[in-house]
């Protein structure tokens, strides 16, 4: 089995799928995919803000009575990132292909590295949006995954699937 893990900003497209599953189909071992995704953690977000404007002492202590509005903003968040994941996972597995999703609240590269040795994964494709300003400065996924990795890293740029009226 040739394990593929797959690092998405966002939910893959059904090109993107059809793009991955392509640059597979010649190989000899059945190919395993792994999707994750990274989600969002709300209440840390909020406190790296307050915290980044300076204002942590006027606000923080006001983040305590701010606990339910965080938990139900993470709650949608995580089912929106899990949403993300099943689709994606469906769409490979509409191709044909066997594969399997999951998200994570750590940092993108950590959970890329930890699921990477988790599954044995011989291969990380990271699908992003263009982040021109950070590839630039080589701070991107998949830069930093190059660092961390010692198996091939190949970033796609995800396909815009809007129609061009709404771009």
């Amino acid at each position: 089995m040739y394990d593929v893990v797959l690092l998405v900003e966002q939910e893959l497209s059904e090109p993107d799928a059809k793009r991955v599953v392509e640059l597979h189909q010649d190989m000899p071992d059945p190919v395993r995919y792994h999707v994750l995704v990274p989600c969002h953690n709300a209440e840390a977000g909020v406190e790296a803000s307050i915290s980044a404007l300076g204002t942590a002492d006027l606000y923080g202590p006001g983040l305590a009575g701010q606990r339910q509005d965080l938990a139900e903003a993470q709650k949608a968040i995580d089912t929106e990132a899990k949403g993300c994941s099943g689709r994606s996972v469906q769409r490979l597995r509409d191709l044909g292909q066997t594969a399997e999703g999951g998200i994570s609240h750590d940092r993108p590269i950590d959970a890329l590295v930890a699921t990477v040795q988790h599954v044995h994964g011989q291969e990380v494709i990271i699908l992003t949006r263009p982040h021109i300003v950070a590839e630039f400065f080589h701070l991107d996924w998949t830069n930093s995954a190059r660092r961390h990795l010692g198996v091939p890293v190949l970033h796609l740029l995800e396909h815009d699937s809007r129609p061009a009226a709404t771009k």
